[in-house]
């Protein structure tokens, strides 16, 4: 892939750059990203914070929880970045303000057990329950309970 690549807000008050690979591209389907971002599931790409820089603007920061951080246009309102405190050395950031999204598919989802029960999720992506770090359900696992 080439880089870097770039990207942003509904605005263009807040745009950001990318100079190297992802550590990881995923779906989030947790009430905290829902709530954040009106989305019924968030799409992410992981990179190294030292990768990511923004160019235009700055971002408005919210913690929307004690240990994590997230970033949004101040103007426009849209949901830019999320990093959490125990892991300084990456940054998410939402794949839909890229300025080219479909390069960075989702590989896997997380939070499938707070996801809406209307949602439908994707049978080729490995689903974990709660986050990644947790053992993996089989691939096309489609429980259809929701905790949320």
């Amino acid at each position: 892939m080439t880089y870097p690549v770039e990207g942003g807000c509904l605005c263009g008050a807040v745009r950001y750059r990318i100079k190297g690979d992802p550590l990881a591209q995923g779906l989030c389907h947790c009430r905290s990203c829902r709530l954040a971002t009106g989305a019924a599931g968030v799409a992410w790409v992981v990179v190294r914070a030292t990768d990511f820089a923004y160019i235009v603007g700055q971002p408005r920061e919210f913690r929307s929880s004690p240990r994590v951080r997230r970033t949004f246009c101040d103007n426009c309102g849209t949901s830019l970045t999320y990093q959490h405190d125990d892991s300084p050395e990456s940054i998410d950031v939402t794949t839909a303000t890229l300025d080219s999204p479909e390069r960075f598919p989702p590989k896997r989802e997380v939070w499938v057990g707070h996801r809406l029960a209307w949602e439908v999720l994707d049978e080729r992506l490995t689903h974990y329950e709660r986050g990644s770090a947790e053992p993996a359900r089989s691939q096309g696992s489609h429980r259809q309970t929701s905790t949320s």
